[in-house]
């Protein structure tokens, strides 16, 4: 199979970096990774690994296990984490867990790593993380609690419990970094490292 023709597949069920691919006029399927994140993760606490490899080490992982299954194809794994200072959040589970979540962040400035692997053959051969810095407002309890009520389950569906894509823009007060590092996939320089490889049309 030529690189030209070698299919494309992103190791990831995150609807947000599928639209985000997709939007760019790229074919692809999705494959979900076996990979246990949680697993993965915990022997790396306590290590002084910081979230931008833990970010890394998890869409490697991600994006390895299915390129061993697909070894033809292109495989795009990614992962992301939010840090406040030494502390790295994961999606909350409730919307209690996402209260606290916002009561935590409000007021702060925190950073969301944004990894991106790209693995042919069973092994990685492409590894890029990007930070965006976000500022959120300092928010008032109960402007938190009309919040979520008003954005149900989604705010379960990102490690920030938020979204800036919808109402969750409205917790900032200032933002630096790009919107495509923010949803969730670091798009420009993936789109660069596709075209150099002769994955997708240059």
């Amino acid at each position: 199979m030529s690189q030209q023709n070698a299919t494309l597949i992103l190791a990831s069920t995150s609807p947000f970096r599928r639209q985000l691919l997709e939007n760019a006029g790229l074919s692809l399927r999705v494959v979900k990774p076996g990979v246990d994140e949680r697993a993965l993760e915990t022997p790396l606490e306590g290590t002084g690994t910081g979230p931008e490899d833990v970010a890394l080490i998890l869409a490697e992982a991600k994006a390895v296990d299915v390129s061993e299954r697909h070894p033809e194809s292109w495989v795009i794994g990614g992962d992301q984490t939010l840090s406040l200072d030494d502390r790295i959040f994961h999606k909350p589970p409730d919307m209690e867990a996402a209260r606290r979540h916002l009561l935590t962040l409000s007021g702060h400035t925190h950073h969301l790593n944004t990894a991106v692997v790209l693995a042919r053959g069973g092994e990685a051969v492409w590894r890029h993380v990007a930070v965006a810095r976000m500022t959120m407002r300092r928010l008032d309890p109960g402007f938190i609690g009309r919040h979520l009520a008003r954005v149900g389950g989604k705010a379960l569906e990102s490690v920030g419990a938020y979204q800036i894509e919808g109402e969750g823009i409205q917790l900032f007060e200032r933002i630096e970094g790009d919107y495509f590092t923010i949803v969730g996939l670091p798009l420009l320089p993936l789109l660069a490292k596709l075209r150099e490889v002769g994955a997708i049309d240059g």
